[in-house]
């Protein structure tokens, strides 16, 4: 394997090119290689271009790069990135890292030294969009079949390879991604495409995308910890037949910042043009923390007067719009939620019959599973709508009676899902942060009825070995700082870090 030395080397490999950090030149006689030529200057990943490909195995040193182009890593080539190195993703190329099916990408920060991908903009600066973001293409299934990914990029994924390994992301930031190539069409922070279960996801934080912070496009790849600060549009977004499994996230929104399409915590599709397509989507999650926008200002108001962006505008041609439900589930998705917490949204669960589908039929099948998980704050409990905000019946996600309550509320209500609406906040007894902007958690403190359940995991779904059977619900056991999961390697106010 070819490593990039602390001095700065450029790779051309075929269409390939590498510039790693240097401080200064220094002169060095290279031993010459018949297939790449060196040169010791720069500090640059990529040189611009749209189509710029990797085709070897390379290592990147810890160090500070800049990202330039779409940087395609293609079959048969991997990526490492060392631990502690900061990579930040050129605005005007457009940067975007792109593993495509059969590359890899070995990004395996530590709690002490995570790998960081953000913007290359100044503190006070940073938007989202300021860059592309990072997608991985995968060979396992989706049931659209062999498609392109979502944003902009050429690169196709899906197969029938469940256990397909993609590589490692694990201990990794990404920050200000999501550059909208064209109308409605931008990359998410981290976007995965048909990823497989042989692909290990954990410890990354998604921050301000201009998009969804985790978008899922089929697959099978399994996660844990997980956190989405205050991203464009949605958090957890998962389509296409995504069946994998996550537990413990943290989903943090800003009460100024959400999309044209209604923003959510959760947004679950199966395939929008035929929802009963096969596989279903059918991921399960646990053990999730969501702070909807009252959640982080008491004062807000769902109108498009409030929600503004802030300093957060890119005025790139995303379009501001409204918060709307904690988790939103349709066209005939069977997303799976246990044992979690979301407060403050203008809407807490919506199960829509979208697209001519079934969602409502399949929860109560049992085929879509909504057990233990507790609400607070939200101003309607449940509704059948995308975009009424009224908790009023609809089974077909058009025509709404107001006179019965909506079969997402009762669904939640049912006594057998164990499920708990409060209206108060404080009633749940959790640790605010004195700044959500710098310290972004909300622990449970001591007394807190989050604490101390049991019978949390009897379900098939979650009795699984992947999930841990914790004694708790959402993300956090405690407020001890032994329990808390996020220190030292996220960060909570990268508008302000310095780089």
């Amino acid at each position: 394997m070819k490593q990039f030395k602390n001095l700065a080397i450029l790779l051309i490999s075929s269409t390939s090119l590498f510039l790693p950090l240097s401080c200064e030149k220094e002169t060095v006689t290279p031993t010459p290689d018949p297939t790449e030529q060196i040169i010791f200057e720069g500090n640059v990943i990529g040189n611009g271009s749209q189509e710029f490909e990797i085709k070897e195995s390379h290592t990147i040193k810890k160090g500070k790069y800049l990202l330039k182009g779409w940087i395609y890593i293609t079959d048969g080539a991997t990526l490492t990135i060392e631990p502690g190195t900061i990579i930040k993703g050129d605005k005007d190329t457009k940067a975007a890292l792109i593993v495509e099916t059969g590359g890899k990408l070995i990004a395996q920060g530590s709690e002490n030294e995570p790998i960081i991908f953000t913007s290359n903009q100044p503190v006070g600066s940073r938007k989202p969009g300021d860059w592309g973001g990072l997608v991985i293409c995968g060979k396992a299934k989706n049931n659209k079949g062999e498609m392109i990914i979502e944003g902009g990029p050429r690169s196709k994924h899906g197969g029938n390879n469940d256990e397909d390994n993609s590589g490692v992301i694990s201990y990794v930031r990404i920050e200000f991604a999501g550059y909208p190539f064209k109308t409605d069409q931008e990359i998410n922070g981290l976007t995965m495409g048909s990823v497989g279960s042989g692909t290990k996801i954990d410890h990354v934080q998604v921050s301000y995308s201009n998009d969804d912070a985790f978008e899922w496009f089929g697959g099978t790849v399994n996660s844990k910890y997980l956190v989405a600060l205050n991203n464009w549009d949605d958090s957890f977004d998962t389509d296409a037949g995504f069946t994998g499994k996550i537990q413990f996230g943290l989903v943090i929104t800003n009460p100024k910042i959400a999309d044209i399409s209604r923003t959510n915590g959760f947004e679950s599709d199966n395939n929008s043009d035929a929802p009963n397509q096969q596989p279903i989507t059918t991921p399960v999650f646990s053990n999730i923390t969501i702070i909807g926008p009252v959640g982080q200002d008491p004062a807000y108001l769902n109108t498009t007067a409030y929600i503004d962006g802030g300093v957060y505008n890119p005025n790139n041609g995303s379009k501001l719009g409204q918060h709307q439900a904690a988790i939103q589930i349709r066209r005939g998705s069977n997303l799976s939620l246990f044992n979690s917490v979301a407060t403050g949204f203008p809407v807490g669960i919506a199960i829509c019959n979208d697209k001519g589908s079934q969602t409502q039929q399949a929860a109560t099948a049992g085929n879509l599973k909504f057990q233990n998980n507790y609400f607070a704050g939200m101003t309607i409990l449940g509704t059948d709508k995308d975009g009424s905000y009224k908790d009023a019946l609809s089974t077909d996600a058009s025509a709404i009676n107001e006179a019965i309550e909506s079969f997402s509320s009762s669904f939640f209500k049912q006594a057998s899902n164990s499920n708990l609406n409060n209206t108060s906040i404080a009633s749940l007894l959790l640790k605010l942060p004195a700044n959500p902007s710098v310290n972004g958690n909300w622990l449970p403190m001591s007394g807190s009825p989050l604490l101390n359940k049991s019978n949390l995991f009897t379900d098939p779904k979650v009795s699984i070995s992947f999930f841990d059977k914790v004694n708790f619900i959402g993300a956090f056991r405690s407020d001890a700082a032994a329990d808390n999961w996020t220190l030292k390697w996220t960060n909570f106010d990268p508008q302000n870090a310095i780089y």
